[in-house]
């Protein structure tokens, strides 16, 4: 199982639906998404409602995405399940990203 990408931009607002595995795998593919999506955004917003797991290359993504966009708008985490969740906690993602 890999990762699905859903994404929808609309006015500088993105939103990336994640469904599947973000791992070392698939992180490389969700990077090269946001590089390419990042300019001009004002708001980027990761859902993961359909997201299973999330490995430390997931996590880097999500910073390197937080970085970029802390220069430029505001980035939020949406429908984090608890698997998810615990993993943000364990890791302080909790503390770094909005989680909504």
């Amino acid at each position: 199982m890999g990762l699905n990408i859903n994404k929808t931009i609309d006015a500088g607002k993105a939103l990336f639906a994640l469904e599947g595995r973000l791992d070392t795998m698939t992180a490389p593919d969700l990077e090269k998404e946001v590089q390419e999506s990042t300019a001009g955004l004002t708001e980027l917003c990761f859902d993961m409602d359909k997201l299973e797991y999330i490995s430390s290359a997931g996590l880097r993504v999500l910073l390197a995405s937080q970085k970029i966009m802390n220069n430029q708008g505001s980035m939020k985490v949406t429908n984090v399940n608890e698997t998810i969740m615990e993993i943000f906690e364990v890791t302080g993602f909790s503390d770094i990203l909005t989680i909504e």
